[in-house]
Parts: C-alpha cells; sequence; structure tokens
C-alpha cells in the first residue's frame, strides 16, 4: 500500500510539473524543461528521444508491472507534449510513440481514462492526415 501511494503521489507531482513546463511561453525554455523532467521522472532524455519503440518497450521490463504501467504514462506524456515542440520528422515519431504507450496501458493497463482516449484520438488523427498527405 505504502508503495502504490508513493507512485500516485509521483504521479501527481509529475503531471503538476509537466503543467507547469507547458505554461512557458519559450519553446526553447519549455524543451529544455521537459528533457529534465525525463531525466528526472523516466530515464536518460538522448536514449528516450532517440530510442526505437521497441527499445523504449524493453526499457520498462525489470519494472514491476504497476510501475511499467506509471512509467510508461509518464512517458508516453512527455512525447505527446515534445511532439508539438519539434519539427518533422520528429514530431511524427514521437505522436507514433505516445499512441503506442497510450495504447498499452490502456489494453493491459487497470485504470480507463477519458483523457487518455481523447489523446489517443488526436494522435490517430494527426497521424492519419499525415498518411493522407504522403499519398
Amino acid at each position: 500500500m505504502l508503495q502504490r501511494d508513493y507512485i500516485l503521489r509521483l504521479i501527481r507531482e509529475f503531471l503538476a510539473a509537466l503543467a507547469r513546463v507547458l505554461e512557458k511561453k519559450d519553446v526553447t525554455t519549455r524543451r529544455e524543461e521537459l528533457q529534465k523532467l525525463y531525466e528526472q521522472y523516466v530515464g536518460p532524455y538522448a536514449f528516450y528521444f532517440t530510442a526505437s519503440t521497441e527499445d523504449v518497450l524493453r526499457s520498462f521490463d525489470d519494472e514491476s508491472t504497476e510501475r511499467r504501467f506509471y512509467k510508461m504514462e509518464m512517458l508516453a506524456e512527455l512525447y505527446y507534449a515534445e511532439a508539438d515542440m519539434v519539427s518533422k520528422p520528429d514530431s511524427d515519431r514521437l505522436l507514433e510513440h505516445a499512441y503506442v504507450l497510450f495504447d498499452l496501458i490502456d489494453r493491459d493497463g487497470k485504470t480507463f481514462s477519458f483523457e487518455r482516449r481523447h489523446k489517443m484520438a488526436d494522435i490517430r488523427r494527426q497521424l492519419d492526415e499525415l498518411a493522407e498527405q504522403k499519398n
């Protein structure tokens, strides 16, 4: 029970920190602050920014099931937020990573979230538009 309380407190702290970062006006400052959130809550920014989806998923293999889903959710939120701050093709790759993580959490996790579903629909719409532009 203590570990669950700790994880929930960590999630609330993370979401509050992410909201503060997203309120900043300067994109460069937002990206720098976002990179710090990667480092503090998930792991090395350089790895997670450049990793393939498979490598990202493998990075959670050593985590307990409950902790794995919370870290995946934090990472998906970071990817989703950062996708608006970078140019293509990085933004598309980050959106794809976010979608895969959100989808995995939605299918296999224990919590339902309308907000997560809304973000997944938004990502799917953006990726579908990208696919149409390529055709």
